[in-house]
């Protein structure tokens, strides 16, 4: 029998991140195939689990799709591993619209369990009442166990083991501090600088798990049963050529973002840091990452810059997104106010200077067709003329917001992290 399991807390910042990967690497020391999944539209949690698991993550989002298309992807996914662990995103009943998209939300969709993670460094029987909250306030969702986290001694968790078998919950261990396993964050998400340091990162949170969490305990409290048909998608010919950008600057990726890809095309990678042109393709896609961190070398790389810009004014078929919208302006400005020349597509600059936060859902209707995705970065842009679309784009609540698409010749670039999974990108945009 499978396991299936979302990792949810009260509030962001109780440590579901480094808990994920720590179970996520002991089970698959253990000899267990674990598929991990990032509810929501997290794209730097999903790296973390690839790198803890050895396969590749996927976002479950039911504000970016539908719920029978993350019903598909959970159980196509899961057809080969023997447990799927889900981490939830922010407090488990945090949504894009009241609980809506949260993985409470997530957790009925998939009808299965949570465990909930809890930071208990200043409670101790006082986890009653929140336990016997999140237990009650929606009974349709199941909470096989509870991990308190960042717990120093054994006689502070004997109160909240008290409290947990009182509520109902079954108490899985607890987590003492471990600044051996802490990894700095970047903006609101996770870095990684240096893989080999975070795979040992990795490796010690397991074993921290393996040390202080009953494994077999939570494998048996999260055993799911499901008889869910998962469509077959059809081969194709694979006649279009498409080149994705992916080096140490753009690496933000929907994984089914790229399995669509590859379901209408063939795909090669390239490098805008370090190779010297773009490859000969139909379409090129450029995703998120962090150029801010590379400006030198992306600008030094003129061929690379000037290859592109040629692509675009042939007409070449583009999208491009955040991280990549960024290069294909004509300057990214860092935070010193420093100038560095970009692909020069698209006339306008992007600036680091004084920068803020843009964060939330968003939809974008355009060309009739609607789409969705996830906007978060802090950079502005100010345009040098008006080469932007009438895409309309709201937030979650529907309330329309200034977040332009751009778009010259056959190119298109935007801030917004579009989800392609079950929408054809190449319709939506004429591409």
């Amino acid at each position: 029998m499978k396991s299936s399991f979302i990792i949810a807390a009260p509030y962001s910042g109780s440590g579901k991140t480094t808990v994920t990967i720590g179970i996520l690497r002991a089970l698959h020391n253990r000899g267990l195939n674990v598929q991990p999944f990032k509810c929501g539209p997290d794209y730097l949690d999903p790296f973390h689990h690839e790198v803890a698991a050895n396969r590749y993550s996927y976002n479950l989002d039911v504000f970016m799709s539908s719920e029978e298309h993350v019903r598909q992807v959970f159980f196509g996914e899961s057809l080969s591993a023997n447990v799927s662990v889900v981490e939830g995103a922010m407090g488990m009943f945090d949504g894009a619209n009241s609980s809506n998209g949260s993985a409470a939300h997530l957790a009925k969709v998939l009808d299965i369990p949570v465990v909930l993670i809890v930071d208990a460094r200043a409670m101790a029987y006082s986890a009653a009442p929140l336990l016997y909250g999140f237990k009650n306030f929606d009974k349709d969702i199941r909470i096989a166990g509870v991990i308190f986290n960042f717990v120093k001694t054994e006689s502070h968790y004997s109160f909240l083991k008290q409290a947990a078998q009182d509520v109902g919950i079954t108490a899985l261990g607890y987590l003492p501090p471990n600044s051996d396993i802490k990894i700095e964050s970047r903006y609101l998400g996770l870095k990684i600088d240096d893989k080999e340091l975070y795979e040992h990162i990795v490796e010690k949170a397991s074993k921290h798990i393996e040390a202080h969490i009953n494994l077999d305990l939570l494998l048996k409290s999260t055993q799911t049963t499901h008889s869910v048909k998962v469509d077959q998608v059809p081969l194709n010919d694979k006649k279009i050529k498409i080149a994705i950008a992916r080096d140490e600057a753009f690496n933000f990726f929907y994984r089914r973002n790229i399995k669509q890809f590859e379901q209408v095309g063939q795909i090669v990678y390239f490098s805008p840091l370090y190779d010297q042109e773009l490859p000969d393709v139909d379409f090129v896609y450029f995703a998120g990452g962090y150029p801010e961190l590379y400006l030198e070398q992306l600008s030094a790389n003129v061929s690379m810059r000037e290859s592109i810009k040629k692509y675009v004014e042939a007409g070449g078929k583009l999208l491009a997104e955040c991280g990549g919208m960024m290069y294909l302006g004509s300057q990214i400005i860092d935070n010193e106010g420093k100038g560095y020349d970009m692909a020069g597509v698209f006339n306008y600059s992007t600036s680091l200077q004084d920068s803020k936060l843009s964060l939330g859902y968003r939809t974008v209707n355009y060309n009739g067709e609607t789409i969705k995705g996830h906007e978060f970065h802090y950079s502005k842009y100010s345009c040098l003329d008006s080469n932007t679309t009438t895409a309309e784009v709201l937030n979650a609540k529907g309330v329309e917001v200034n977040s332009p698409v751009f778009k010259f010749k056959n190119a298109v670039a935007s801030y917004i992290h579009f989800y392609w999974g079950e929408v054809d990108v190449f319709k939506v945009f004429s591409l």
